[in-house]
């Protein structure tokens, strides 16, 4: 079980590292916005690895909030990305 955290922790870090890359990158605003989502995701991830590794249930709550924001986010970012191609 350690060694699947481990490799699952490493590959998300270096899935934050390739999302910041575009952030900082990105050629237009909506690859930026997306990138920031796709982080918000990858940190969402982490916490739910986190969560396996240590078996500590305390933060189920706080990774369930955090989906949901996640989620809000997308739609978000969905919707002005296209009310920004309609203009």
């Amino acid at each position: 079980m350690i060694f699947a955290t481990t490799i699952a922790g490493v590959l998300l870090a270096l899935a934050a590292v390739g999302a910041i890359a575009r952030v900082v990158l990105g050629p237009s605003v909506a690859d930026r916005m997306v990138a920031l989502d796709s982080l918000l995701f990858i940190g969402v991830g982490g916490l739910g690895v986190y969560i396996v590794a240590t078996g500590d249930t305390a933060y189920v709550a706080v990774l369930v909030v955090a989906v949901l924001i996640a989620f809000i986010s997308t739609v978000v970012v969905a919707r002005y990305i296209e009310a920004e191609t309609n203009r």
